[in-house]
């Protein structure tokens, strides 16, 4: 199974019950590959964030665009200021031309839901949904940190650095592209390809991804999506042409202290 897809499909189940059924998703000759596509579309959905706060990006070493007005005046709530700041510090450890940077809520767009419906806890100071908006195109960032206790109720047993997840186990999915490396204290990054070709039954169609994994000696892991986005409900724009983020940025960011809990 695809870790980051299953995390996030619990999620979702949560969040006002999305109108689309996933028996008809999973039916007949083409469970296997439809199981992925369904999967994906409410993987996407469900790491929620609070509002969509724009950023724009500046050139060399200077600091991110503070956010909107609405976002950063006396009236904004507490959690339109901590998203507008999320999206803030995400950017800062982005270069420039990966566009335009902001905090959405996927669940919301695609599937009407408010923010009660869209609330989800969140264990890393990173974790959330980005659109990211360049060349007229929207792509988007899905990032999350599982516990080692999330873990341990998903599949009964810590995330474990030691496991190939590029190797096929049964009738899972392969991964296409896919890379692992060990990485110093223990830790192991898998990243792949996904051409998230195959349809589904709840109006939206998905582009292109890059997807990841990154497992921490703790028994913990980040799960990570860099879409180009996606057609149809509740669609912002066409799709990038590229995911927003590249194979080593990605590697950059999950690896990078800004990801982690404090203390």
């Amino acid at each position: 199974m695809n870790d980051v897809r299953e995390l996030l499909d619990r999620a979702a189940e949560g969040a006002g019950q999305p109108a689309f059924s996933a028996g008809a998703v999973y039916a007949k000759a083409a469970r296997i590959r439809r199981r992925r596509r369904a999967a994906a579309s409410a993987a996407v959905l469900a790491v929620v964030a609070a509002g969509a706060f724009t950023l724009p990006r500046t050139g060399g070493d200077e600091d991110p665009a503070p956010a909107s007005v609405a976002s950063a005046g006396p009236s904004a709530s507490p959690s339109a200021a901590a998203a507008a700041d999320r999206a803030g510090r995400l950017a800062a450890l982005l270069p420039p031309d990966v566009g335009e940077i902001e905090e959405v809520s996927l669940l919301a767009l695609i599937k009407g839901a408010t923010p009660e419906q869209a609330r989800t806890d969140r264990l890393g100071p990173l974790d959330g949904q980005y659109a990211f908006r360049r060349d007229g195109g929207v792509g988007y960032l899905v990032l999350t940190l599982e516990d080692r206790e999330a873990v341990e109720r998903k599949t009964g047993r810590p995330a474990d650095p030691d496991e190939d997840l590029c190797v096929r186990v049964g009738q899972e999915p392969s991964r296409t592209d896919c890379e692992r490396e060990a990485l110093p204290g223990g830790r192991a990054l898998t990243t792949w390809r996904d051409t998230m070709d195959v349809g589904g039954d709840d109006g939206v169609g998905w582009g292109p991804e890059l997807a990841g994994r990154l497992v921490q000696p703790d028994g913990s892991q980040f799960l990570v999506r860099s879409s180009t986005g996606f057609e149809g409900t509740g669609t912002q724009g066409p799709l990038l042409p590229e995911p927003p983020l590249s194979r080593a940025q990605l590697k950059e960011l999950l690896t990078g202290p800004e990801v982690q809990p404090k203390g």
